[in-house]
């Protein structure tokens, strides 16, 4: 794996993920993990707002920073300002909420707790409104995360085979990482709270999956980069070398261990596959064929599965 960092500017790259939940608080005077507070699963557009009015008090400015000291973010950020006490839901009531980047919200005397949510990176803060304006700023801590993957020689990999998911660094009570986000395309920045994260890389749909723990500093973009050691495949059933594949074949491959990994029907079989060695059997009308083949990793190949008798594995008389 290669790992790159550089400073980040305060508005990322475009191509940024949706955030699907609340991250954890950053920047809090009080603890607010028993907090239940409503879905915040929005995203930030990217535009700008007017200025969002929720009462006859105080104006309060309020701006983000990836860190402390850092240039305000200009855009993509989900503000929403909460009462602190719980309604009769067990929830905190919802009284305002802003996109873009710095916002000025209009809050009547009292207490609020304010969360600001970049992407998947995000922050709580319990300020107090009187009857003069008023600036708030709140740091995130966060950073940007870029990933990539080849294949061995620095092959680029299809992007459309090639997918990423985040997960927590530290595995649960039943050894399970929990998904933070799935499906991340290649060479897209996620925002994400300064920390480590496991990153598992997979290449196609069958066992070419790479893991790694990957730490994301604050105010920087990360970027990753993993090492596939697999290969394209395409398998065919032939009555002769260099033949046509014949129809209707139902493919069923197996690994080193003889465990089945990838079963599909079809003329041709295409899959990525890791590095090693492989049984493929293959069904055509009621005869059965067998054949042992090994994936070197970066090369990609046709593998023929010849309908012979000295390939079968069923010795009934049927037509194939």
């Amino acid at each position: 794996m290669f790992l790159r960092g550089r400073c980040l500017p305060f508005v990322f790259a475009a191509g940024l993920l949706a955030a699907t939940s609340l991250p954890s608080a950053a920047q809090a005077a009080d603890d607010f993990d028993a907090l239940k507070l409503p879905d915040l699963s929005g995203y930030a557009s990217g535009k700008s707002e007017a200025p969002l009015a929720t009462g006859t008090g105080a104006e309060v400015t309020l701006s983000a920073q990836l860190v402390e000291n850092g240039e305000d973010i200009t855009r993509g950020i989900v503000w929403r300002v909460f009462k602190p006490d719980p309604g009769s839901d067990g929830k905190l009531p919802l009284i305002a909420s802003a996109r873009g980047g710095t916002a000025v919200v209009s809050l009547d005397p009292g207490s609020y707790l304010v969360h600001a949510a970049y992407g998947r990176a995000g922050a709580t803060k319990r300020i107090t409104v009187g009857r003069e304006a008023k600036r708030e700023s709140l740091v995130l801590d966060a950073g940007g995360l870029e990933l990539d993957a080849v294949l061995s020689g620095g092959r680029r990999i299809p992007p459309d085979k090639l997918r990423f998911s985040i997960y927590e660094v530290e595995a649960g009570t039943d050894g399970e990482h929990a998904l933070i986000i799935p499906n991340v395309q290649p060479n897209s920045v996620v925002r994400l709270n300064a920390g480590t994260y496991h990153v598992v890389s997979t290449y196609g749909a069958v066992n070419a999956v790479i893991r790694s723990d990957i730490r994301v500093e604050a105010g920087k973009l990360t970027e990753a980069t993993v090492e596939h050691h697999a290969a394209e495949v395409t398998l065919k059933l032939v009555r002769e070398a260099g033949g046509e594949a014949i129809a209707d074949t139902s493919w069923s491959v197996l690994n080193e261990s003889g465990d089945p990994i990838k079963e599909m029907v079809g003329a041709y079989a295409p899959m990525v596959l890791a590095e090693g060695d492989y049984t493929v059997i293959a069904k055509n009308r009621d005869r059965i064929y067998q054949k042992d083949f090994t994936v070197d990793a970066g090369r990609n190949a046709e593998v023929e599965v010849l309908a012979s008798e000295a390939s079968s594995i069923d010795n009934s008389d049927g037509a194939d």
